[in-house]
């Protein structure tokens, strides 16, 4: 982003004695460069080459290191932005609720396109999602989310911001829950349209880790195991299993990662847990070390929930000084746990196990090849335990109340709830918790979406889905699912969407592995001949062997899923991928070389040589 001006803000280069004191308040441990970059983004609108080089010197980083995790993260920036960043959501919910008007509307109310910093030090940019596709369009001014946005919303908001030049302001009704909290005070919506009887039923402050504490650490991992409880966040790997692991792995130093990283477009769920339930996520963590051998937890925080951190942290606090974290937990003798949270800077690839556990260590959050896995070989190269917000949720509930009640739902091979996220074309999008095994058809009659013409199960890493399939369950051995769910009515252009999500993945693939970094790539451009009406079928195969190749042969998840937009939209609704093949008067792009040249070889009685000919060759 360009910036038209510098007169509004502070020098852009910080000075050795602010970075000397930067990296004291953060610790001069390369764990700690994420939050020392960030503080040095937010006091001087970027981290500049000359502050690069500051922290490279100070911290003992190589130079190039640091350059590579600032242009890395999409939070972090050399170039100055304005002292006001609004951020407008672009994902596919928002787009289906007036993304283009209310960004027409900042770009003229701003006095700027995309990507530009007024006289004045606004700088106007988009992002993917920000956790508010119920609540769409949104956007994000600096750290505040402001919701449901109108054209004329957002004159209003761009002439307070100038007006009084704090976001804070903006904040004029509070939203429910503890949206409303002191240390929130944040205009968002919970949204609970479907409180189930696990993840949001009321919580025993400290049960959980009492039980746990009077029976040994392999007896707890033992009723984890006989809940049949298989991870939240989408892979659905046992849980238990998945501990046993960690804790027989050698090594005196232990990790508990919880990935609260939701970056999936249409997925808000742990935004909402974490609003009214971290005393049950925090509880599952400390179970979870006390389970493995752990005494240090890790909650990594996406960039776009900064709003949420003072309320967390408070949160943490007083569990600490209730005895339920730190040292001698509920008076055992020798159990110290601690948690702490780790900012995240703007990567969808960082809620990738591994590129989320680089992050943490302060690198570029580039997933790493498997094994070792992170139960072997993790954090700072030590054994970890990752999982996920409602993972943990799910734990506490188990030790507060055994795993045969924790079985009460669910299905056999899926046991439990599932907390979904739903948005896009209905007329009660928000938050369900459900009992593993429900229909698509039941959850679309919930949210009021009976006419749906499809619905993208598990976000745009998972399956696009017609009326055939509404009879299928939520469950992992049928329609497996993170948590997002978005509608799409009868009169909506699914190769549009299509389109989008392969875009959301080219700009989030990390580029380490050809078969994502340029498969992304080829699927936008057979997509943009598509909807040009200028696909032949040689591309709509060469659209599907791509997606297959890198389903097969990327790195890391996201190459593995990024191409499942295509793929599952060509099996459900192969009529998007008509060629123009099928039209007698359609463009052609190519030719059948052989077939031009046959007349030729016949009169030279000649026959032409080479593999472009024999191939053929298309322009």
């Amino acid at each position: 982003m360009t910036a038209t001006s510098e007169s509004r803000s502070p020098s852009v280069d910080p000075t050795l004695e602010e970075v000397v004191e930067t990296i004291d308040r953060h610790g001069n441990e390369r764990t700690s460069l994420m939050h020392v970059l960030r503080d040095i983004q937010e006091r001087h609108r970027c981290v500049s080459p000359g502050a690069q080089s500051l922290v490279a010197e100070v911290m003992g980083i190589p130079r190039v290191e640091v350059e590579g995790f600032v242009s890395f993260y999409s939070f972090l920036s050399e170039e100055p932005w304005g002292d006001i960043v609004i951020r407008v959501c672009d994902d596919v919910p928002d787009r289906m609720r007036g993304f283009e008007r209310v960004l027409s509307a900042f770009r003229e109310a701003v006095g700027v396109e995309v990507g530009r910093t007024s006289a004045d030090g606004i700088t106007l940019t988009t992002t993917a999602s920000i956790g508010l596709s119920d609540q769409a369009p949104a956007a994000l001014v600096n750290d505040v989310p402001v919701t449901e946005l109108s054209t004329d919303k957002v004159h209003r908001i761009v002439e307070a911001l100038r007006s009084h030049r704090d976001p804070k302001k903006l904040v004029t009704l509070l939203g429910d829950g503890n949206n409303a909290h002191p240390l929130v005070r944040s205009m968002v919506k919970n949204n609970l349209m479907h409180p189930g009887p696990l993840i949001f039923s009321p919580v025993s402050r400290g049960q959980a880790i009492r039980r746990a504490t009077r029976v040994s650490p392999a007896e707890v991992i033992r009723q984890v195991k006989a809940a049949r409880l298989r991870g939240r966040g989408g892979a659905g790997f046992p849980t238990g299993m998945k501990w046993e692991f960690t804790r027989a792995s050698l090594g005196e130093r232990k990790f508990v990662i919880c990935n609260a990283d939701e970056g999936e477009p249409g997925t808000f769920k742990d935004r909402v847990i974490l609003t009214e339930r971290p005393d049950r996520v925090f509880s599952g963590m400390t179970v979870a070390g006390y389970a493995i051998g752990a005494q240090e937890g890790i909650v990594y925080l996406r960039a776009e929930y900064q709003y949420l951190r003072a309320y967390l942290e408070a949160v943490l606090a007083q569990r600490r000084s209730d005895g339920l974290l730190g040292r001698d937990i509920v008076g055992r003798p020798g159990f110290h746990f601690d948690i702490r949270i780790q900012m995240g800077a703007g990567a969808y690839v960082c809620g990738e196990e591994t590129a989320l556990i680089r992050s943490c260590e302060g690198r570029a959050g580039e997933p790493l090849n498997r094994p070792p896995f992170p139960a072997e070989h993790g954090f700072l190269g030590c054994p970890t335990s990752v999982n996920n917000v409602e993972t943990y949720c799910c734990i506490a509930k188990i030790l507060e109340e055994g795993a045969a009640a924790f079985n009460e739902y669910g299905t056999p091979e899926s046991a439990g709830t599932k907390v979904l996220s739903i948005s896009g074309d209905c007329l009660k999008p928000g938050i369900y918790e459900v009992a593993f095994g429900i229909t698509l058809h039941t959850m679309l009659e919930m949210c009021g979406a009976e006419d749906a013409r499809a619905v993208q199960v598990g976000g745009p890493s998972g399956s696009l889905v017609g009326p055939t399939d509404f009879h299928r369950r939520i469950c992992f051995n049928d329609l497996p699912t993170g948590g997002s769910m978005i509608v799409f009515g009868p009169d909506r252009d699914l190769l549009s969407v299509v389109y989008a999500f392969a875009e959301f993945f080219a700009d989030e693939s990390c580029g380490y592995c050809t078969p994502c970094r340029v498969g992304t790539q080829l699927i936008l451009r057979y997509l943009e001949r598509l909807r040009a009406g200028r696909a032949e079928a040689s591309d709509i195969e060469e659209l599907r062997r791509t997606a297959r190749t890198m389903k097969t042969t990327s790195r890391c998840g996201l190459g593995s899923t990024a191409c499942n937009p295509v793929l599952t939209s060509m099996e459900r609704f192969p009529e998007l991928y008509a060629p123009v093949d099928d039209h007698p008067d359609a463009y052609r792009r190519s030719f059948d070389l052989p077939r031009a040249v046959a007349e030729a070889e016949r009169l030279s009685g000649r026959t032409s040589r080479g593999e472009h000919v024999e191939q053929g060759y298309h322009a």
